[in-house]
């Protein structure tokens, strides 16, 4: 079984911000932790409206930041801004498979079809930065094209360290189960990524010549999913949790942004659980943070709340 810093948390559009990754992190100290992806262009631009072009890692432990672009000298600079500030490794995305980034935006999962600029993206970030620099891809853009293999091999030759590999193609999106392929003769270890939620999930991993897994939906509502899977470990209380994530927002976005914000992950964490439907129609009209937390505590029974 993949060892507490071989299973990786997935960056997540809209999730993995700074308060998540700090929940994520009391419950897996050692774990790799990956930033939301981060646009090269609002980065460098220095765009105030993106708290996250802002955050520093020095305090994170071992957290890579994942930038997403098709211009090369903005790759470049993103990569060093990313490193100034104190990320362990950077991520180059190459997955994903949303429209505004992957046709619109020529980057994430279109990388996939522009082997060349790939490739200059990757020797550039490689050569910018002191620290690691990996990829996060997908099996291909499509059935006709499941050339992961070829891109893995342009990466091992420009200096990447590793890659995380999502076991569908661009055009599945995230429908139908993931299907990992065996890795086991691949140039730089590859990270299994798709449809990892159980220890079974990571042994076939680990079977198929991976050299870590990646964990992603499945941190939905359960942060500490990457512990519970390896030790099967959940916390006594969640309702505490989600207060604490609840503060960790406000602290980061400030309550008018945070409330709204937060309703999702408060979804996510009640799913499953007695009056869930109900509890999520409540706090789904809640803007007001006090409002929250006490709906929080009535459902949970907070030991934080008593």
């Amino acid at each position: 079984m993949f060892g507490d810093n071989q299973i990786f948390a997935a960056p997540l559009a809209g999730i993995t911000d700074l308060p998540f990754r700090r929940i994520v992190r009391e419950f897996s100290p050692a774990a790799p932790l990956v930033t939301e992806m981060i646009s090269c262009h609002s980065l460098v631009g220095g765009h105030k409206n993106c708290l996250r072009n802002f955050d520093r890692y020095d305090d994170e432990g071992n957290v890579g930041a994942q930038i997403f672009g098709a211009d090369v000298d903005l790759m470049r600079d993103a990569a060093k801004i990313l490193a100034d500030a104190g990320a362990k490794w950077i991520d180059i995305n190459m997955g994903c498979p949303v429209p505004k980034v992957a046709t619109r935006a020529g980057a994430g999962a279109f990388l996939m079809r522009d082997h060349k600029l790939a490739e200059k993206i990757m020797r550039a970030v490689v050569r910018a930065v002191d620290v690691p620099v990996s990829i996060k891809t997908r099996l291909g853009w499509d059935d006709e094209h499941r050339d992961w293999r070829d891109l893995v091999d342009i990466a091992a030759d420009c200096g990447v360290r590793f890659a995380a590999l999502h076991g569908r193609t661009r055009s599945q999106l995230y429908v139908g189960p993931a299907n990992l392929p065996d890795v086991h003769d691949a140039p730089i270890p590859i990270i299994a990524n798709g449809d990892i939620k159980t220890a079974d999930d990571i042994l076939r991993a680990e079977k198929l010549g991976y050299s870590g897994a990646m964990i992603g939906r499945a941190m939905l509502g359960r942060p500490w999913a990457l512990r519970a899977i390896t030790r099967g470990v959940a916390p006594e209380n969640i309702g505490d949790v989600v207060l604490r994530h609840l503060m960790y927002s406000i602290e980061y976005y400030g309550e008018r942004t945070a409330v709204p914000m937060f309703r999702k992950h408060a979804a996510w964490y009640c799913v499953g659980m007695p009056h869930s439907s109900e509890f999520r129609i409540r706090v789904n009209t809640i803007s007001d943070a006090d409002e929250l937390k006490n709906e929080i505590c009535k459902f949970w029974g907070c030991v934080e709340c008593a």
